[in-house]
């Protein structure tokens, strides 16, 4: 219960890495607010982190488009009224795209901009100030493994996500001196829906050969992610 009395949003938490992580959260006594695009979906991840907690009131759901700023200040004021500032963010929302770069539309640019890089913007901005104000805060970003190696098919996904790498080094040096605390974690090959979709679509080639040449000779879990 070392997270007792903190109020942490989780983006994308209605499956993968996001579910795991607000689970995660939950269990070590955090009120967790379970922010997803799908009413019905967020419904379920507070079920479900109630459920593998046995805390009742451990989690609250807020149906959010993290591209949409009013959406998000607008639940942003409903925590606020009903349970406090906020303490812990973690920006799992995210969409992956996988087209040859000359055939990328500016369409599909924006579309993968605006929700993984533009949605982790609007996110920190609007909750910083309760940190700043309790001089204490933890911000954690997803970002991706490609933006170390590069993805071929995949130029808008790891030119956002390597977007999201910068804007967190930038904010650690801003905020450490308020007690805020940015930090990226770059998954790799993660057995989520997102990852399932992609597969189902021809988009991974080999998966078997893709774990194979994992050094733990196993496909990641979310869970390894929400334990980071």
């Amino acid at each position: 219960m070392r997270l007792k009395d903190k109020i942490c949003i989780v983006t994308g938490a209605a499956q993968g890495i996001g579910l795991a992580t607000a689970t995660k959260l939950a269990a070590e006594g955090a009120t967790v607010i379970v922010c997803d695009i799908k009413p019905a979906a967020v419904d379920s991840a507070v079920t479900h982190c109630i459920e593998h907690t046995g805390r009742a009131g451990c989690a609250e759901g807020h149906v959010v488009d993290v591209t949409d700023r009013a959406q998000i200040d607008a639940a942003l004021a409903s925590i606020h009224e009903n349970l406090g500032p906020v303490s812990i963010l973690v920006n799992a929302a995210g969409v992956d795209g996988f087209k040859p770069f000359l055939k990328i539309k500016f369409e599909d640019w924006q579309r993968i901009v605006n929700v993984n890089l533009h949605g982790v913007f609007h996110m920190i901005q609007a909750v910083l100030p309760d940190m700043i104000e309790a001089g204490w805060g933890r911000i954690v970003n997803i970002s991706s493994s490609s933006t170390h190696s590069g993805t071929p098919y995949m130029t808008h996904y790891v030119s956002a996500k390597s977007g999201v790498n910068g804007l967190t080094k930038s904010l650690a040096l801003e905020f450490g001196p308020s007690g805020v605390t940015v930090n990226a974690i770059p998954p790799g090959f993660i057995d989520t829906p997102m990852l399932r979709s992609a597969e189902q679509r021809g988009n991974l080639g080999d998966i078997e050969k893709t774990i194979a040449a994992t050094p733990v000779r196993r496909i990641g879990k979310p869970e390894d992610i929400a334990a980071t």
